[in-house]
């Protein structure tokens, strides 16, 4: 009676452990169990977009507010659209905001990092943030340094 006993408390020690290990890895992803917190959407229009995904932090003076939804084409401007869901404690965003796709170190992952305006007016519901600075993609950065540098003139010698 007492093996039974311990194989049942193994069991459920070790079916607890799984559980752990599957909240932890939907922690670590984004994803969430529960019903969405209240939110709402605002978009974005980049240049390039390279990097962002759905699911990608959207951040606040370091601070998570909010996560990319969708990221597509824009198909009159032909633009990256992004839209964003933000927390809604975040809901006074002035209207001249800055959003910028910035990386997590060198070659970390991207997020969109927002910055405040100083207008009185705040964004709504569906609302579009104007000025945008693209993604800094590193292979154009290298290919205009080589390009410039293969193009300087010699100097002349003396």
């Amino acid at each position: 009676m007492q093996s039974r006993s311990l194989e049942i408390g193994v069991g459920l020690f070790l079916l607890a452990g799984l559980l752990a290990l599957l909240l932890l890895a939907l922690r670590v992803s984004g994803l969430s169990v529960g019903a969405a917190e209240d939110t709402y959407r605002l978009y974005a229009y980049f240049d390039n977009t390279a990097g962002i995904s759905p699911r990608a932090k959207v951040t606040m003076a370091g601070v998570t507010i909010g996560k990319v939804v969708t990221v597509d084409l824009d198909r009159d401007s032909f633009m990256g659209r992004v839209t964003m869901e933000l927390d809604h404690r975040v809901d006074n965003l002035p209207v001249d905001s800055t959003a910028s796709i910035l990386t997590a170190g060198l070659l970390g992952e991207k997020y969109i990092g927002i910055s405040i305006g100083g207008e009185e007016e705040v964004l709504k519901e569906g609302g579009v943030i104007r000025d945008t600075q693209s993604a800094l993609v590193l292979e154009d950065l290298i290919g205009k340094f080589l390009l410039n540098s293969v193009n300087k003139e010699p100097a002349p010698a003396k």
